[in-house]
């Protein structure tokens, strides 16, 4: 049986997470490692690194337009948010080859199954749940990751896009880099669904805060994201001093977080909350 690790005095990180880290092999032990990074290391930061790629995702018109014709993010907003991060977080958190983790991804394969997907815009979706988590990682996350980890996040996912049924899924990140940026130079351009479902992201995300914090939402999005996508949603760019103040916020809190967590010791999800579910997700 895997081991399941206890912070010191119900504070202070365990070190022994990262040493296991360390001794594991991103091609062989890929499941093992997204686990311990999600459960015990950085649980917020992927968490908020998911929400930034499903939100990245929208600048794409062909994702955009599927999604505005559905009208599920604008009828059921909190609802989806929920469902999507539920799944995604159950392959995560118990590996794509155990029975929650299949069960997760073909219960994702049946909902794309009643909609006509392009390859390619699988392909581009997947490759923001690579990157995003390490892009925001080495901004934010309270230390580095190391060049195993962010292979694993490779193999991960490239795995889930397997049992997804992609087609022509690159062999290394590199190439899923090129990929993605092709994609993007295509792709990429302002339109009113874009910023539809940006804007029913952004409404999705004010319900969670008082109301008066509700008008700071839309320019935090704005902040942290690149020019590119802020031009695909129609959105201005911030004043300087705003995406100062974000970054450095989530830049400076991320010092104490090099010793102590008071997120759950693992951080699973029997111990989430979700917003649409207050008395635990369907199973």
């Amino acid at each position: 049986m895997p081991v399941t690790y206890h912070k010191y005095v119900g504070l202070f990180r365990n070190s022994a997470v990262r040493q296991e880290l360390q001794t594991l092999d991103p091609i062989r032990d890929h499941q093992r490692m997204v686990h311990l990074l999600t459960a015990y290391e950085f649980p917020f930061d992927i968490t908020r690194a998911l929400e930034l790629a499903l939100f990245h995702t929208y600048a794409s018109p062909r994702v955009s337009g599927l999604l505005a014709r559905t009208g599920e993010f604008e009828r059921h907003g909190q609802k989806r948010y929920d469902d999507t991060s539920r799944l995604i977080s159950e392959f995560m958190e118990s590996g794509y080859d155990s029975e929650k983790g299949q069960r997760a991804i073909s219960h994702m394969n049946h909902i794309h199954s009643h909609y006509k997907i392009d390859n390619s815009d699988y392909l581009f979706v997947l490759a923001t749940f690579v990157f995003y988590p390490i892009d925001w990682i080495r901004q934010y996350g309270w230390r580095q990751l190391m060049a195993s980890e962010e292979l694993a996040l490779f193999y991960f996912f490239r795995e889930v896009g397997r049992r997804m049924n992609l087609q022509d899924l690159p062999d290394t990140m590199a190439d899923l880099r090129t990929m993605t940026d092709a994609y993007e130079d295509r792709y990429f351009r302002f339109t009113d669904s874009n910023r539809t479902i940006a804007n029913a992201t952004v409404k999705i995300v004010q319900g969670w805060f008082p109301r008066f914090l509700h008008p700071l939402v839309q320019p935090a999005f704005a902040a942290l994201i690149n020019d590119k996508l802020r031009m695909a949603f129609g959105y201005e760019k911030p004043p300087a001093w705003f995406i100062a103040l974000t970054t450095g916020a989530l830049w400076l809190r991320k010092w104490p977080l090099r010793w102590i967590t008071f997120k759950p010791y693992p951080t699973l999800i029997a111990k989430t909350t979700f917003r649409y579910y207050p008395d635990g997700a369907p199973r």
